[in-house]
C-alpha cells in the first residue's frame, strides 16, 4: 500500500482524522482519542522517519501505512514513486 498524504496538518502534534483511517492510525500506534476538539487524531509529533523534520502546521505529510513511518513531503513522494 502506498504512503497516504495528508493535504494539511492541523499542529505539529496532531492532526484530525475520519473514522476510516482508524485502523491504519490503530495498527501505527499513532490513534489518539478522547480530546475534546474531535474525535479521532494521528499523532505525529516525531517528525519525519527519514529526516527527522518537523511536521509543520497547514503543511501537508505522508504515514506510511505498512511501517507506520511519518514522512515529510519530499520522503513521503519518493517513497509513493518505488
Amino acid at each position: 500500500m502506498q504512503p497516504i498524504r495528508f493535504e494539511e496538518a492541523d499542529s505539529t502534534v496532531r492532526t484530525q482524522i475520519g473514522e476510516g483511517l482508524t485502523r491504519i492510525a490503530v495498527t501505527a500506534e499513532r490513534l489518539e482519542t478522547g480530546r475534546t476538539e474531535g474525535r479521532y487524531f494521528l499523532r505525529h509529533d516525531d517528525g519525519c522517519a527519514v529526516c527527522g523534520e518537523a511536521v509543520v502546521a497547514g503543511e501537508p505529510f505522508y504515514l506510511d501505512p505498512e511501517t507506520g513511518e511519518i514522512l515529510c513531503e519530499i520522503h513521503g513522494q519518493e517513497r509513493r514513486e518505488d
